[in-house]
């Protein structure tokens, strides 16, 4: 069944556009989808339809109708997932490496969000659909920390956070060489590379800032262990930006050199994970920090890289 709301307009609010105004009044429903619902005719002032744009008076009577959420074309799967955190608002999943986020073109099965709707038969609709809200993307080939909204209003609140730069994220990093100086910032443009659009660059013909922290944790002869912080989410940031200083992820065939690794081991993909993550919880609003382990292939390739560093130490 749809949900029914009344609102009043009260004195003082004359003059605020109607979408704004339910912006206001709602929780954690977005503005566009407000707009959505206008347009649908499902927002009426004083029983008649208007537009978003609508100039509220006080003593007008506005009534929202917000129909069920229909199913998206997208198929629950029996897929396993790590769950670090559930609660009616969200998951918290540890992502395995070579698990897709969302289904894309030749993608269309075997993702996170296949497996998410398997997992919560009972989703609440995300801008009238049912599905599962992705707050946050980590690529195919990076394990770690993600969060999946199970609500249109925690979906909401967590967005406002990563727009605010109030969510803290942390990678580890098995990378080529040493950095120097050890710590530091990497600090770019990054934007599209200018002859093959699947790729990013950081120094794009145009571009958006982007901000890295970093720290070495342990340097392994000719490769090192870094811990990475983004202060901000542009695509690829973190292994641009490693690449952009002759450091690059180890196994990043995109944007490192395979022959430049030199490993007796194999390495099946880029040695990158989100390690942890602190957010406010968005129906409480209590600080929420999470961690997963380092991968087993992770785990392996640092404790070779680490018995070789012993090795040659005694030599």
């Amino acid at each position: 069944m749809s949900d029914r709301y009344i609102l009043a307009v009260d004195q003082g609010q004359e003059g605020i556009r109607l979408d704004v105004w339910l912006a206001r009044q709602s929780k954690g429903m977005s503005r566009s989808r407000i707009q959505q619902l206008i347009r649908a005719g499902l927002v009426t002032v004083n029983a008649q339809t208007v537009k978003e744009s609508h100039k509220i008076k006080p003593g007008e009577q506005i009534e929202v109708n917000i129909p069920p959420p229909h199913p998206v074309e997208l198929k629950a799967e029996q897929i396993p997932l790590n769950i670090l955190f559930e609660d009616d608002f969200l998951l918290v999943i540890d992502k395995p490496s070579g698990l897709v986020v969302h289904p894309a073109p030749g993608h269309d099965a075997g993702t996170l969000v296949n497996a998410v709707l398997y997992h919560c038969p009972r989703l609440e609709g995300i801008g009238g659909e049912l599905r599962p809200g992705i707050v946050h993307r980590l690529d195919k080939d990076t394990s770690g920390v993600i969060l999946v909204a199970k609500t249109e209003a925690a979906l909401s609140a967590l967005a406002d956070q990563f727009k605010q730069r109030e969510i803290s994220k942390e990678y580890l990093a098995i990378v080529l060489g040493a950095l120097s100086p050890a710590s530091g910032q990497i600090r770019t443009m990054i934007g599209r590379h200018a002859t093959d659009r699947k790729k990013m660059t950081a120094v794009p013909r145009k571009g958006r800032p982007a901000i890295t922290i970093y720290d070495t944790m342990e340097k392994l002869g000719n490769f090192s262990l870094v811990r990475l912080k983004p202060e901000t989410g542009r695509t690829h940031q973190l292994r641009v930006h490693l690449a952009h200083v002759h450091h690059p992820v180890i196994g990043d065939e995109k944007y490192g050199r395979r022959s430049s690794w030199n490993l007796p081991v194999e390495v099946k993909r880029q040695m990158l994970h989100a390690h942890k993550i602190i957010f406010r919880h968005p129906g409480t609003g209590q600080k929420m920090e999470f961690s997963a382990p380092m991968p087993e292939d992770m785990e392996r390739l640092l404790d070779y890289l680490q018995k070789m560093q012993k090795a040659e130490g005694r030599m």
